[in-house]
């Protein structure tokens, strides 16, 4: 039996802050409108050609091509009232077999019309907003898109996802529908299930090299270095790494010394709770002398990675020299 012809409606307007989801929505739409009307039955409009008049002379234009057309708009963001008359009379009787769809990309003085966003509507149109969330709303908003894929995340697993993935929806929500296909419904994730099935295998490696640093294990520190050398990971982006973390752990250990509680201290970190108690506990055992010398070693091997110091001829064996006295 063949699959059904996807259905569509006379108009679309898709409008919001968020950017990256409308570019993404607009591509999607190309490639299927191409896919059912051939590279023939598609019109786009944009740049300074979109304007109200080209798309009501386009809405009206005669066509001999087969099948439904489909003209996508952008910059529908930048039009005024005053230059609607023609496509909004266009938009009153909209060709059959046509669809068009127009894509505003707003901004604090740019937002769509709203005789378009009317007119749209009453063409029996749909219009969608996609708007930017929040970065304190991210982990509900997370948590809730999971539950609609059949996933659950605990607080501090959404955290995580935020952490490992950044704060772009679009690479959220794809990161959650892999895991709804990895997992499959009905499971709830914790964090540290999360950090391991969303960050690369590369990212897990760096800052387990730098959590090797600060609990001064050298031999794990050394083999994590020497993995991800091979895999082609630069110096200077590990010694980065690793002054963040030695950085963060020195700050720890001392506000633990002055007395702070370690449940206080966990509450700022961003990360999983499994991770913060592990940096927590690293951190007390190190003691703030020691992360303090380790850091002017770190120093001093950037240094010399940049040239700046004598050095040893292998930059690689002068790594593996300063980890080891690093991590002591």
């Amino acid at each position: 039996m063949a699959p059904a012809s996807p259905s569509f409606k006379p108009a679309y307007l898709i409008h919001g802050d968020d950017h990256g989801r409308i570019g993404e929505r607009r591509s999607r739409l190309r490639a299927v409108a191409q896919e059912v009307s051939g590279p023939q039955g598609v019109e786009v409009i944009e740049g300074e050609a979109a304007t109200p008049d080209a798309v009501a002379v386009a809405l009206g234009a005669m066509t001999f091509a087969l099948g439904r057309r489909f003209i996508i708009v952008d910059g529908a963001e930048r039009w005024g009232q005053k230059a609607l008359p023609p496509l909004l009379e266009a938009l009153g009787c909209i060709p059959p077999e046509t669809t068009v769809a127009f894509f505003a990309r707003e901004e604090a003085r740019l937002s769509v019309p709203s005789a378009l966003v009317d007119a749209v509507r009453a063409a029996g149109g749909h219009v969608e907003a996609e708007r930017s969330v929040k970065p304190w709303e991210l982990p509900g908003w997370v948590a809730d898109r999971s539950r609609e894929l059949g996933i659950e995340l605990e607080p501090d697993a959404a955290r995580a996802l935020i952490q490992h993935v950044g704060e772009r929806q679009q690479r959220l929500q794809r990161e959650l529908e892999k895991l709804a296909l990895d997992m499959g419904p009905g499971r709830r994730l914790t964090a540290d299930e999360v950090e391991q099935l969303t960050a690369a295998s590369g990212e897990r490696k760096v800052w387990a090299l730098a959590d090797a640093v600060v609990a001064g294990d050298a031999r794990a520190a050394v083999q994590l270095y020497l993995a991800l050398r091979v895999q082609g990971e630069r110096v200077p982006g590990l010694i980065y790494w690793m002054a963040q973390r030695l950085r963060q752990a020195a700050d720890i250990a001392v506000r633990l010394e002055q007395g702070e509680a370690a449940g206080q201290i966990k509450r700022g970190l961003r990360m999983p709770s499994r991770a913060a108690d592990r940096l927590i506990a690293d951190a007390r055992k190190a003691g703030v002398d020691s992360l303090r010398r380790a850091l002017e070693r770190l120093a001093d091997l950037e240094l010399t990675s940049r040239g700046g110091g004598p050095g040893i001829s292998s930059e690689d064996t002068a790594m593996m020299l300063a980890l080891e006295r690093i991590a002591q």
